[in-house]
């Protein structure tokens, strides 16, 4: 009997996404553009956190917003009511982006000028995880509502994000979640993991975030 050939296809998948991510951040790196890459589950607050984001950053620099999720422009159009530059990128039912999805938007999005650009993708704990896009640095949000045990259950996002942001602290209040268990429980997956409390409606804690995005470019660039 002939020997039957195996092909690890989800490991070449990986590998050829990796070599892409990687050209993507060299051109980055070269037009002097960070790309953020921000992930949660859906209604954590992507698009709220965004829009905060931009309040508190359109004057100082110029930012452009990469929504992607598997269909609708709903959101594309709440960023670009702020008059910041936005495109919307459908998946094709896809739960993720990789680096060639990723690099198709930029491409068609365009980056000259621009010192952010905030890749929000699709809303899944679990899919965006795997794959490299190719961005500078990559954030999560976790929302008040969806409790302190997902560092548990969903390791991988936890240990890959530069940054956790928690949200919806000003729910705490009304849900048993334990903030000092998150903080333990994530810094024991990622110690170097830079975490955040803020509250997208009251606006509480964004200032440390814009200083975070701010040392983030700043440092990208030089």
């Amino acid at each position: 009997m002939d020997e039957i050939k195996i092909i690890e296809i989800k490991k070449s998948v990986f590998e050829n996404n990796d070599r892409e991510a990687d050209r993507l951040r060299k051109r980055l790196k070269q037009e002097q553009t960070f790309l953020l890459n921000l992930m949660s589950s859906p209604g954590a607050g992507k698009t709220t956190t965004l829009l905060r984001t931009i309040e508190k950053l359109k004057d100082e620099l110029q930012m452009g917003v990469m929504e992607a999720d598997i269909d609708s422009v709903v959101d594309a159009k709440t960023i670009a009511a702020t008059g910041v530059r936005s495109i919307q990128l459908h998946t094709g039912g896809m739960c993720h982006l990789d680096a060639g999805m990723t690099k198709q938007g930029l491409d068609e999005f365009g980056t000259a000028e621009l010192d952010l650009v905030v890749l929000e993708n699709v809303g899944n704990l679990v899919c965006p995880a795997e794959f490299d896009t190719g961005a500078c640095k990559n954030a999560m949000i976790l929302s008040v509502p969806e409790g302190d045990d997902k560092p548990l259950k969903y390791p991988l996002m936890f240990g890959m994000a530069d940054i956790l942001i928690i949200n919806k602290i000003d729910c705490l209040p009304y849900f048993d979640f334990d903030v000092a268990a998150v903080h333990q429980r994530v810094k024991k997956l990622n110690p170097g993991i830079e975490i955040i409390e803020v509250s997208a409606k009251t606006g509480d804690g964004f200032d440390a975030w814009a200083e975070w995005l701010r040392i983030s470019i700043l440092e990208w660039k030089q």
